[in-house]
């Protein structure tokens, strides 16, 4: 069955992908309920950075950067990968230069947007 969502994931799940570009997926072995505090964390910490951007604070705009990464991180979507089969990690490359091209290129032009 074909990937018709509007950011398709590639077929181990690994990533997503948005106007051509692989971003890494969170981790789906985290509990569901450690999951949703990770993305409750990282919501807030990107509100933290705009309110820090529109105050013109640029200490707060970089601990609300730093919080971001940190929940990011927990989610599995930077720093160490959370697969363990040693494949290396494509996040934030162009689809087209990585294994994941055919795959790509064979989706139905409205996905992937």
């Amino acid at each position: 069955m074909p990937n018709t969502s509007k950011y398709p994931a590639t077929p181990d799940g690994r990533y997503f992908v948005v106007a051509g570009r692989l971003w890494r997926s969170s981790n789906p072995a985290l509990a569901p309920q450690l999951r949703q505090g990770l993305v409750d964390q990282l919501m807030d910490a990107r509100r933290q950075v705009a309110n820090a951007k529109r105050a013109g604070d640029a200490g707060g705009e970089r601990h609300a950067r730093a919080a971001v990464d940190a929940a990011k991180r927990a989610l599995g979507e930077r720093g160490p990968v959370w697969w363990t089969d040693g494949a290396p990690d494509y996040n934030r490359r162009m689809v087209a230069n990585t294994p994941y091209a055919e795959w790509y290129a064979a989706l139905p032009p409205h996905t992937g947007a």
